[in-house]
């Protein structure tokens, strides 16, 4: 193996060329697919102010279907409090309204902000690093005190440098009392990102508080995954008992879902089985595609490669080398050169991520290299090695030794 190593060394320096375009390969779609890697990374786990939603289920979608078609969006608040919120031994549930654009005014200055109303325990679930101040709770959205926590971005563009804390906004015609200010938390983290959080008691009537279906997403904090099938067959079995009010609509459909779950209920469809995996399927179909082009433009190099070398592999054959020796000899040397490609590819993402989240592309993110992401480079890496070495390697062990010897390949 250390002669293989050092072989491989050298015939990445022999043609210096071919060897630039393969690592160029290798590094450029390694570092997109880190980067994507890493976005979705910060969408699907927990993280930030989500931290604890490795044990979280998720409400975003409810759907009402009959055979003249169906009805699809968020659940309202009324379905939350009713089927949701009553579900047993749970640690907390949570239910807030879907993010909603509005104007945040303030001595005569107007700020386009992204808005969320909440209810108490929804701070209990998410951990925010608050700057100033301390969250709105329970007894605040009970008592319809118009109280709101803001996130350090806004209160920059309200503010500047001065403390929010104490201060008075107005938001949909109503003057609130600023509670809190936390920092500002990535568009990619789907229940946490907001500008400006208010309580429910915020809505405007009580026929909107009970709303089967409406603009309300809600999170059940288990104590443990242990608990989800339990959770999930308690729901189910409730969905069934929900009274019919319009019978050409019997079947109500929803589902207690991790994150990555609810956002593939989302994209592929709250009435189709089996989302997540469909979803799944599409992102890996995605990535390999993706990585189908560069691989096969590595075997050709490859092959190319290992045809220049055919007196030598002439030579170990007829001197006994068997097929198996040669194959692992020419897979080792193109691991080596894949994972060089790969060390390229993640020095530059450990360069661009930084750049990325300056750059204000995606509002707030927060990109980072963690061992998640680096065990999937590996993954890719690894992919790349043995998909673009193995046929050229079972190619070259086929090579007849006198025909080779020749300088000839089969």
């Amino acid at each position: 193996m250390k002669n293989y190593l050092t072989i491989a060394i050298k015939v990445l320096t022999r043609r210096k060329f071919f060897t630039f375009i393969s690592l160029f390969g290798i590094a450029l779609t390694l570092f997109v697919l880190v980067v994507a890697t890493a976005i979705a990374d910060n969408v699907f786990a927990p993280g930030g102010p989500e931290a604890k939603f490795g044990r979280v289920l998720c409400v975003y979608t409810i759907g009402r279907y009959g055979t003249e078609g169906g009805q699809t969006s968020p659940p309202g608040l009324g379905f939350l409090d009713r089927w949701v919120r009553t579900l047993p031994d749970v640690e907390r549930v949570s239910a807030f309204s879907t993010l909603q654009t509005t104007a945040v005014y303030q001595e005569g200055r107007r700020v386009d902000a992204m808005m969320r109303r909440t209810d108490g325990g929804y701070w209990r679930i998410l951990e925010y690093r608050f700057l100033e101040g301390h969250p709105f709770t329970a007894q605040d959205d009970a008592s319809r005190r118009l109280v709101a926590v803001i996130s350090d971005s806004l209160r920059e563009k309200l503010f500047g440098t001065a403390k929010a804390e104490g201060r008075s906004i107005n938001v949909d015609g109503n003057v609130y009392r600023i509670v809190g200010v936390v920092k500002r938390v990535s568009i990619t983290r789907t229940a946490g990102f907001a500008d400006v959080w208010v309580p429910n008691s915020a809505l405007g009537s009580a026929d909107q508080r009970r709303q089967f279906m409406g603009d309300y997403q809600g999170i059940v904090l288990a104590h443990s995954r242990a608990d989800f099938p339990r959770l999930r067959r308690e729901f189910a079995t409730r969905l069934k008992t929900i009274p019919v009010d319009d019978p050409r609509f019997p079947e109500v459909r929803a589902g207690l879902d991790t994150t990555f779950e609810a956002v593939a209920r989302l994209i592929v469809g709250n009435n189709v089985d089996r989302c997540a995996q469909i979803l799944r399927t599409i992102l890996i179909g995605a990535a390999i595609l993706f990585m189908t082009l560069p691989a096969l433009n590595l075997v050709t190099i490859n092959l190319s490669r290992i045809l220049e070398r055919s007196s030598e592999i002439g030579v170990r054959k007829a001197f006994g080398a068997p097929r198996s020796s040669l194959m692992t000899q020419f897979v080792v040397e193109n691991l080596v050169l894949t994972l060089i490609g790969g060390a390229i590819g993640f020095a530059v993402s450990a360069v661009a991520i930084p750049v990325l989240n300056a750059s204000g592309i995606i509002p707030n993110i927060q990109l980072a290299l963690n061992l998640r992401i680096f065990a999937w480079g590996l993954a890719i890496a690894a992919f790349f090695g043995l998909f673009s070495g193995v046929y050229p390697a079972w190619r070259m062990a086929r090579v007849d030794p006198v025909h080779a010897l020749r300088g000839g390949a089969l």
